[in-house]
């Protein structure tokens, strides 16, 4: 819980989240837990300390010196996950955290290349991460959507062939876009210009991490070779005025991550973020807990942490608020559903600056 008088009102705001890997909520107790399950060998601990036990994991990953020290544990965390059950295990235990911190709609980031490069078939994983959603939208009243994230780090031809892979479930609805990320330095947007050509000619939606790690040059070429509908993280876009501008006539939500870009040092401290530049220059945009397991905080964490930092007020929550809802990829029916959500709850606090 935060210090602030608000936070009743950032608690009980309804919440759309854009940012979050659902395998970087697999918390260390469930990892050792899957471990255990199938007879699956971890690091020793005399090679490594941190996998001495779930909270001596969970301590090691305060101390992340980089997006590529995090991504190596990230990726041994994933090898625990083999069935069907074990991704709507790993799925669900996010949507009811989710929910408990105020979540009504959550679009949930997956990267199946990294499954399919260990043997795991791609529709073993959608499977499994389509029982989840089924779950918490019949169990939590939430509604949810599965976005593909290409892995950058991996040649683009694999891109391509995930892509024609999950290009039924694309079509279909049953994944709602695509986007990309992992390591962002070395590997430029423009690489997968062909893949999201692809993508836009079949009407899907497109995003991509850009300016976390990567400079505005980043987020103009995810702009430009790309053509994404939304920007994750971009947190360097404050950098060049002109680039700023454009995003904001494009309308383009923001997907920022607060907790997550001081915990791999893309800045010191919450209070180094442009939040305070975007408000003031009409960037719209969200706020999120990308790998919330890994990162230190859930998406209300990081709710709290905005607020500590820069004292919004409570219309400005509700521009933060409205932006997340509009900025959405859900139908204009639930989009009312969550506006009037909002304005319920906004009720208890006029008069409030």
């Amino acid at each position: 819980m935060c210090r602030s008088s608000l936070h009743p009102l950032l608690a009980a705001l309804p919440k759309c989240e854009h940012h979050i890997h659902l395998e970087g909520s697999l918390s260390p107790s469930l990892l050792f837990s899957l471990a255990a399950r199938h007879t699956i060998s971890l690091p020793s601990p005399s090679t490594d300390p941190a996998f001495a036990s779930p909270s001596a994991l969970l301590d090691r990953y305060t101390r992340f010196s980089s997006l590529d020290d995090f991504l190596h544990y990230y990726f041994i965390g994933m090898s625990v996950l083999l069935h069907a059950d074990d991704f709507e295990e790993l799925a669900w235990e996010y949507f009811q955290r989710a929910h408990a911190d105020g979540v009504v709609h959550a679009e949930v980031f997956f990267d199946p290349q990294a499954h399919t490069a260990r043997g795991v078939a791609y529709s073993t994983v959608v499977e499994g991460f389509v029982r989840a959603c089924g779950r918490a939208e019949r169990e939590l009243g939430m509604s949810t959507m599965l976005i593909l994230c290409f892995l950058r780090h991996l040649p683009t031809q694999e891109a391509e062939g995930m892509f024609e892979e999950a290009r039924g479930d694309l079509m279909s609805g049953t994944v709602g876009g695509v986007g990309l990320d992992s390591s962002e330095r070395g590997f430029p947007p423009e690489l997968f210009e062909t893949v999201y050509r692809s993508a836009k000619e079949a009407g899907i939606r497109r995003t991509a991490h850009a300016g976390e790690e990567g400079g505005p040059e980043s987020v103009r070429g995810a702009l430009e070779c790309l053509d994404v509908e939304r920007i994750d993280h971009g947190i360097r876009i404050a950098e060049d005025e002109a680039l700023m501008a454009e995003v904001v006539g494009k309308g383009h939500l923001v997907t920022v991550c607060p907790l997550s870009n001081v915990r791999l040092q893309c800045v010191k401290a919450v209070k180094e973020l442009p939040i305070r530049t975007f408000l003031d220059k009409g960037v719209k945009f969200s706020i999120n807990s990308d790998d919330p397991a890994y990162f230190g905080g859930y998406i209300l964490d990081n709710y709290c942490a905005v607020q500590e930092a820069f004292g919004l007020s409570v219309m400005e929550w509700k521009g933060v608020t409205t932006a997340a809802v509009q900025g959405s990829w859900c139908g204009e029916e639930r989009k009312k559903e969550m506006m009037d959500m909002l304005n319920g709850v906004l009720k208890k606090y006029e008069g409030v600056k």
